[in-house]
C-alpha cells in the first residue's frame, strides 16, 4: 500500500454541558466549543489544523452536547473545508479513551493508518504534520504532543518523563502532588489503530479482576480506586499512558510554539490573542487594517466581522476580536477584548481586557476594564448577554451576569 492511499482521521473531544462551569456566564447560552476566539469558534482552530493534514478522510467531534447545538456550525464548516465532519454524542461518560473506543467502528470505517486525537479546549499551533512525521519515525503505537512549562505550573497538568535521545515516554503522572518533570501533556495525540486493542485490554483486565473475588490485601488496596469504575470507563492518562510508559509504545513530540489550556474566560481572551497572532502567518486575510481615514485606526492583530460597523475615528487593538453586527461608535478605544454579536459600543467608550456579551451595550464615555492578569480569577471584566452599561459608568475587574443594567460604577464585584 503506497503512502498516497494512507488515510488519516481526526477525533476532537468537545466535552459537555456538565463541565465548563468555570466558563460561565459565557457558556450559559452557547456550548463552550463554539465560543469565538479570534472571531472563529474555539473548535474551529483544531478543525482547521486537521484540514492541513494530507489524506484526511474525516473529522469526528465527540461530546455530550445535544447534536442540534452543533448542527448549524458543522454543516457550514464541512461545506467550507470540503471534509466530512460528524458529531458523535456520548450517552454516558466513557472516559477519554473509552469514548474513542465506544465509536471505534465509525472512526475506523475509512481504514485509517493513523488517528489524531485532540482536546477542544487547548490553544496551540497544532503542529500535526510534524507530529505525524515524528510518529512514523518512532514506530510506536502513539505520540503525545508535549511542552516545557515552569516547574511551578507543571503540577496542574499531566507531567511526563521522556528519553532525551529517543523521545520515548518513560513515565507519566497525572497532576502529581510532588514535582516529576517540567514536560507536560498538551492533550494532542496521534495513534495507530492498535490503540483500540490497548483500550480493550484495560476493560478485559478490569473484568478479570472483578471476577477474582479473593484478593490479597495489597491488591485489594490497589484495585479499590479502579474497582468503582465501570468496565468500559477508560481514561487515557491513568489507564493507557501510565501503564504503557517505558514499553517502547509511546513517544513524545515537543512543541516549541505556544500552548495554553482554555479553562476560564480570561484564558480565552489570552488565546484569542495567540490565534490572532497566528493569523498573521496562516490567514492574514482575516486581519483588519486601517489608518483612521476610511477605516478605524488598527494597532496590532485585530479581527472584525464583515457585518460589524466600526466608526473611522475609533482606535482598535492590539488583540481585539469583533463579532457579527457589532456597532463601534466614534472615538471609542478597544484594547485586548472580545466583542460578541450585536454589541453596541457608543461614542468615546473604552473597553480594555474585557469580554462583552451578546446584545450588550456600553454607553458614551463609559469604561469597561480590568488589569489583565489572565491567570487571576478576575483578571478580566466579563459582561454576560444583554448587559446595559449606561453613560459615564466605569466597570472594573467585575463579572456581570446577563440582563443587568448598570447605572453606577462598580469595582471588583460580581453582579448577580
Amino acid at each position: 500500500m503506497g503512502s498516497t492511499e494512507e488515510k488519516v482521521v481526526a477525533v476532537i473531544m468537545v466535552g459537555g454541558p456538565t463541565k465548563g462551569t468555570r466558563f460561565r456566564p459565557l457558556s450559559l447560552n452557547i456550548p463552550k466549543p463554539l465560543f469565538p476566539l479570534a472571531g472563529q469558534p474555539m473548535v474551529h482552530h483544531p478543525i482547521s489544523a486537521c484540514k492541513r493534514i494530507p489524506n484526511l478522510a474525516q473529522i469526528f467531534l465527540v461530546g455530550f452536547y445535544e447534536e442540534r447545538e452543533f448542527a448549524l456550525y458543522l454543516s457550514s464548516i464541512s461545506n467550507e473545508l470540503k471534509v466530512p465532519i460528524r458529531y458523535l454524542k456520548e450517552q454516558k461518560p466513557h472516559g477519554s479513551a473509552g469514548g474513542l473506543f465506544h465509536f471505534r467502528d465509525l472512526i475506523m470505517e475509512d481504514s485509517p493508518s493513523h488517528i489524531f486525537l485532540l482536546n477542544c479546549d487547548v490553544c496551540s499551533s497544532f503542529p500535526l504534520q510534524q507530529m505525524l512525521d515524528a510518529h512514523k519515525s518512532y514506530g510506536g503505537m502513539g505520540t503525545i504532543l508535549v511542552i516545557r512549562v515552569s516547574a511551578e505550573a507543571a503540577h496542574q497538568f499531566g507531567e511526563l518523563v521522556a528519553d532525551p535521545t529517543t523521545n520515548e515516554l518513560l513515565h507519566y503522572a497525572e497532576k502529581p502532588e510532588t514535582f516529576v518533570s517540567d514536560l507536560i501533556n498538551c492533550g494532542v495525540y496521534i495513534f495507530t489503530p492498535e490503540i483500540f486493542s490497548a483500550i480493550q485490554g484495560v476493560s478485559t483486565q478490569r473484568k478479570e479482576r472483578a471476577n477474582l473475588s479473593r484478593l490479597s490485601s495489597f491488591e485489594a488496596l490497589q484495585s479499590a480506586t479502579t474497582r468503582s469504575l465501570p468496565k468500559d470507563y477508560v481514561r487515557l492518562d491513568q489507564d493507557i499512558l501510565s501503564p504503557f510508559a517505558g514499553k517502547k509504545q509511546l513517544y513524545t513530540y515537543e512543541t516549541m510554539d505556544y500552548w495554553e489550556q482554555i479553562k476560564t474566560p480570561a484564558m480565552s481572551l489570552k488565546c484569542s490573542g495567540l490565534y490572532l497572532a497566528q493569523f498573521r502567518v496562516t490567514s492574514s486575510n482575516l486581519l483588519a487594517s486601517g489608518d483612521g481615514t476610511k477605516n478605524a485606526i488598527i494597532i496590532g492583530d485585530v479581527y472584525i466581522h464583515p457585518s460589524a460597523k466600526v466608526h473611522p475615528t475609533a482606535k482598535i487593538g492590539p488583540n481585539v476580536s469583533i463579532s457579527a453586527n457589532a456597532r463601534i461608535g466614534a472615538g471609542s478605544r478597544l484594547i485586548s477584548c472580545i466583542i460578541l454579536d450585536d454589541v453596541e459600543i457608543k461614542d468615546n467608550a473604552v473597553v480594555i481586557h474585557a469580554i462583552v456579551g451578546w446584545k450588550s451595550s456600553i454607553g458614551r464615555w463609559s469604561r469597561v476594564q480590568a488589569d489583565g492578569d489572565y491567570n487571576a480569577k478576575r483578571g478580566i471584566t466579563i459582561l454576560g448577554e444583554a448587559v446595559a452599561v449606561e453613560d459615564e459608568v466605569v466597570v472594573t475587574n467585575s463579572i456581570v451576569l446577563p440582563n443587568k443594567t448598570l447605572n453606577v460604577s462598580v469595582q471588583e464585584e460580581i453582579i448577580l
